[in-house]
């Protein structure tokens, strides 16, 4: 995804627990423990309490990769899944902008069941979850939103 945003900023707006929040009014997630507000780091971790696919569950996830502003990675350590983890990969382009990539991994907690339900619906719907999420990211980072979710936290262009 290109965003016409510095990399520093849209680093940071991808780390940060509020913009994460801003386009889940569907499954009323809310963080509930570990870093609950704001940035999070390296080897830190947040608790995520939400309702997905009509069931209410938690996920902990630990930043276990962070080169900033390129690159951040957080791994599930408890959750429905048998596996989960995301890459999000940023750089600057020619002209200034930034381009974002992730790459999430999972695996349905079932074996055999959970392989049919990941390929037909599970991978549909977390795609269509990530996507929400980035151009929530996106349109934050281009517009004025982003001074009222990091304010003097970075120093951004």
């Amino acid at each position: 995804m290109r965003i016409e945003a510095p990399v520093e900023r849209c680093f940071d707006l991808a780390r940060c627990v509020e913009v994460h929040l801003l386009g889940t009014e569907r499954t009323g997630e809310e963080a509930v423990g570990g870093v609950v507000t704001g940035l999070i780091g390296a080897g830190e971790w947040v608790r995520w309490r939400a309702k997905h696919l009509g069931v209410r569950q938690e996920l902990t996830s630990r930043i276990t990769g962070f080169e900033r502003p390129a690159y951040f990675q957080d791994t599930m350590e408890e959750g429905a899944f048998r596996f989960m983890q995301h890459d999000h990969f940023f750089r600057t382009l020619a002209d200034g902008a930034t381009e974002m990539r992730d790459r999430f991994c999972f695996s349905a907690p079932v074996p055999v069941v959970g392989w049919i339900v990941e390929r037909v619906f599970l991978r549909g719907y977390m795609e269509r979850f990530l996507l929400r999420r980035n151009e929530i990211l996106k349109e934050v980072a281009e517009g004025d939103g982003w001074r009222a979710v990091l304010g003097d936290r970075t120093a951004l262009g």
